[in-house]
C-alpha cells in the first residue's frame, strides 16, 4: 500500500485504492471510519477492566449500559466504583486528549504542507508548558491553568508567525525554523522557572505535570478539557474540506472564495487552544499529533475530510492503549510522555526510512 507520507494534502484525493476490492470508493472512509470507532469502544473496554483490581470485560460493559438501561444490579461494589469513579474518567480523558493532539497534528500538517509540522516542532506546545507551569507556580489551577496554557501557546504561535512574516516570501520552512527557535526559547524558560520553584511544594507537581500523566484524571477534568478541545475540535472539523482547497496553493483558493491567511490563522488558533486544552490536563504528551496523523493516511488516503475524523478516532484509542500500558507494564506508573516517544520516535523513523525518497525528492 502507498504511503502518502511527502504529500499529506493532496487536493480532491480518494481513499487509497485496494485492488480486487469492488465496493463503492464513497463506502471506503465510511467502513474505516466505523472500523477506527468499534476498535476505539474495544480498546476502552479493554483499558476499564484490566489493572490490579482486574474487572471482568462483561462486567465492565454491564456496568456501563446500567447507567442508562434498568439492568439488574449483579456487580460487586468494588467493581462499580472501579469502572465509575477510578477508571472511566481516565479513560475518556485519555480520548478527548489523544484526539485533540491527533486532529491538530494532522490540521498542523496539512496547513503547513510539510509531513514534520506538528504543534510541537511549531513551539506551540513549548509555549503552552511555560504558562502552565507559570499558573502552577502561583498554585492556581482548573480554568486558570487552561487559561495559562492557551497564553502560552498563543503567544508561541503569534511570535511564530511574526519570524515567519519577517522574512521577504517567507516560507513555509521559515516558519518550522520559527517555531523550533521558539520552542526552544520557551524551553529554556520553562526550565529557569522549574529552577526558581520550591524543591519540596511546587518542584514535584511541575516536573511531574511536565511529563505528562492522566493518573490525577477526574470528571472534573474531563469536563474542563471538553471545552476548549471540543469546541476548538467542531471548528476544525467543520473546515476539513477547505484544507483541500488551501492545499492546491493561495492563488486557487482565492480564486475559490476562501481567504488563505484568515484560514490559517482560524485552523492554527484552533491548533493552540487544543494544544492549551491538552497540556492542561495532561502535561506534555509528544509525538502523538506527529505519528497518527502519517498512519492514518497510509489506511485512508489524503482526503483531509476523511483524514481528520480518522484521526480523531486513531488518535484517541492509541493514547487510551498507551495509557493502559503506563499504569499496567510496572509497579510505579509511568509518566505517559516517556511511553509516547519511547514508542512513536522509532515508529516515525521507520516511516521516514519507508518513505525517504518521496520525501527527499518532494523536498529537493
Amino acid at each position: 500500500m502507498a504511503s502518502s507520507l511527502a504529500d499529506p494534502i493532496a487536493p480532491g484525493a480518494e481513499a487509497t485504492e485496494h485492488p480486487g476490492i469492488d465496493l463503492p470508493r464513497r463506502r471506503r472512509p465510511l467502513l474505516a471510519l466505523g472500523a477506527f470507532a468499534l476498535l476505539l469502544l474495544v480498546v476502552g473496554v479493554v483499558a476499564i477492566a484490566v489493572g490490579r483490581y482486574t474487572v471482568p470485560p462483561n462486567e465492565v460493559v454491564r456496568i456501563l449500559l446500567g447507567q442508562v438501561l434498568p439492568l439488574k444490579e449483579t456487580w460487586f461494589p468494588q467493581e462499580y466504583t472501579v469502572v465509575m469513579d477510578v477508571r472511566l474518567p481516565r479513560v475518556l480523558l485519555a480520548i478527548i486528549v489523544g484526539a485533540g493532539l491527533a486532529l491538530t497534528g494532522a490540521v498542523t500538517q496539512a496547513v503547513f504542507r510539510n509531513p514534520l509540522a506538528s504543534a510541537d516542532i511549531l513551539g506551540v506546545s513549548s509555549g503552552a508548558s511555560f504558562g502552565g507551569v507559570l499558573v502552577l507556580l502561583t498554585g492556581l489551577g482548573g480554568a486558570a491553568l487552561v487559561g495559562g496554557a492557551f497564553l502560552g501557546g498563543v503567544l508561541a504561535l503569534v511570535i511564530v508567525l511574526a519570524i515567519a512574516r519577517a522574512v521577504p516570501g517567507g516560507s513555509l520552512l521559515m516558519i518550522i525554523l520559527g517555531g523550533t527557535v521558539v520552542g526552544a526559547m520557551f524551553n529554556a524558560m520553562v526550565s529557569f522557572v522549574t529552577y526558581t520553584a520550591d524543591p519540596y511544594s511546587e518542584l514535584p507537581s511541575i516536573v511531574f505535570w511536565l511529563m505528562g500523566s492522566l493518573a490525577s484524571a477526574s470528571y472534573a477534568k474531563v469536563f474542563t478539557a471538553l471545552v476548549p478541545i471540543g469546541l476548538a475540535g467542531a471548528v476544525m472539523l467543520a473546515l476539513r474540506w477547505r484544507l483541500n482547497i488551501l492545499s492546491m496553493g493561495d492563488e486557487d483558493a482565492a480564486s475559490l472564495g476562501i481567504d488563505p491567511r484568515r484560514m490559517r490563522l482560524v485552523l492554527l488558533t484552533c491548533v493552540a487552544l487544543v494544544t492549551a486544552g491538552t497540556v492542561s490536563v495532561a502535561g506534555v504528551i509528544g509525538w502523538v499529533g506527529l505519528v497518527v496523523p502519517h498512519l492514518v493516511r497510509m489506511i485512508v488516503g489524503t482526503d483531509n475530510r476523511v483524514v481528520l475524523p480518522a484521526s480523531c478516532l486513531v488518535g484517541a484509542g492509541y493514547l487510551v492503549l498507551i495509557d493502559t500500558l503506563s499504569r499496567t507494564v510496572s509497579s510505579a506508573e509511568l509518566p505517559i510522555g516517556i511511553l509516547t516517544a519511547v514508542i512513536g520516535a522509532p515508529f516515525f523513523v521507520g516511516l521516514l526510512l519507508r518513505n525517504r525518497s518521496a520525501i527527499w525528492g518532494a523536498h529537493a
